[in-house]
């Protein structure tokens, strides 16, 4: 029996945890334990507890509650936490996914202290080191021993900087820090996706609810820091989409990050008060993951900074305008389903115009079957020493 214990503390790692921990609960519970540990980087009941309620997780065996503070007043005091959570449970390696500071300073806990670090989302690349979630993917992937990409793209990012993967190398046996394994193995996200969504449609009173147009909306979501930070940056953003609903009569939907919300609160520009003349867009609390399922399955097109949210998107079979200068799932914008515009409000309109005119799209396999999770207990049943 082998003990992992995983680190989450954000939205997207609540839902991909959730995907890992039901497969080792129904398929490998002879074989593998789970310990959950919460950082608490997302704090707010809208985006943390109301996810373990929806998808059925356990709650967390250790919850931290370090939600507030600069990046590295929150690294420091996660790193000693971690620390001390893996000196007392001794498990057989330390699980962290995607790019969060909850992720780096798991990584970096447990790599000091001689564990194998298994990451989940590895090798995704911007390949913009000004964003601290770039710094922590690769910062993360180096500290690693198992190495779980969902793409091929990311694959070959890891062979570019001297890893050499699995089927490659044609490994035999266990690996470890100095020998690490990298895995091509499809998107958790995907598995849940196809898991949760004909339970989402039990939520379709949302649309009632907040007087929604079902499918014929846009969905939008904004909360990175590049984009929410500078209240004229932010505003412009606001702008652009409120000027599209006039011009073409369509509803915006804007489920409201803590983030954003809290910069909304201390702002009073003209972008806000036009808003509030705007019947047509709509600013909603957080939303729990099937609520998110159901208004992605009904948009007509997602604007979003999110990367969970495009990837989300794409399993919708919608059109994406990315809010941001670069993405890690570049498939998604190589495939023509996702178009990049960033923050500049011309960018935005011609994003939106794109995808009024082009209805051809095709949104191929490019995340796997939604079997991630399974071949991800499997790998480390079969190379975790």
């Amino acid at each position: 029996m082998k003990k992992l214990l995983t680190i989450i503390g954000a939205r997207p790692q609540i839902i991909k945890a959730a995907a890992l921990n039901r497969a080792i609960r129904t398929k490998f519970s002879d074989t593998l334990v789970e310990v959950l540990l919460h950082t608490g980087q997302h704090y707010d009941h809208g985006m943390s507890d109301v996810f373990f309620e929806e998808m059925g997780i356990p709650q967390p065996t250790y919850q931290l509650g370090i939600g507030f503070g600069s990046h590295g007043k929150q690294t420091g005091k996660m790193l000693e936490e971690i620390e001390r959570v893996l000196k007392l449970e001794k498990p057989d390696a330390l699980i962290v996914y995607g790019d969060t500071t909850s992720t780096l300073a798991g990584a970096l806990a447990a790599v000091k202290l001689h564990l194998p670090v298994i990451h989940i989302e590895a090798g995704l690349r911007s390949f913009n080191k000004r964003m601290p979630e770039e710094v922590n993917r690769i910062t993360t992937d180096h500290a690693s021993t198992l190495l779980f990409s969902p793409t091929k793209a990311g694959v070959q990012n890891l062979q570019k900087e001297g890893f050499l993967a699995l089927n490659d190398a044609k490994k035999k046996g266990n690996a470890d820090i100095d020998n690490p394994y990298v895995f091509h193995c499809g998107d958790l996200m995907l598995d849940n996706t196809l898991f949760y969504s004909a339970k989402a449609d039990g939520y379709e009173s949302l649309f009632s609810k907040h007087g929604i147009d079902k499918g014929n909306f846009i969905l939008a979501t904004i909360h990175r820091p590049q984009n929410t930070d500078d209240i004229h940056v932010l505003s412009e953003i606001l702008t652009a989409l409120n000027d599209i609903s006039l011009a073409d009569r369509i509803e915006v939907v804007l489920p409201l990050h803590p983030r954003t919300a809290n910069i909304l609160s201390k702002a009073n520009t003209a972008a806000i008060t036009q808003l509030t003349k705007n019947q047509l867009f709509k600013i909603i609390e957080p939303v729990g993951f099937l609520e998110m399922i159901l208004l992605e399955k009904h948009a007509k097109l997602v604007m979003t900074d999110s990367g969970g949210v495009q990837k989300e998107a794409f399993f919708m079979q919608k059109p994406c305008v990315i809010l941001r200068p670069e993405t890690e799932w570049t498939e998604i914008v190589e495939s023509g389903c996702a178009v990049l515009v960033g923050s500049n409000p011309k960018k935005i309109h011609d994003g939106y115009d794109h995808f009024k005119k082009e209805l051809n799209l095709e949104f191929l396999e490019i995340f796997g079957d939604g079997t991630a999770a399974e071949f991800i207990c499997e790998s480390i049943i079969e190379h975790l020493n």
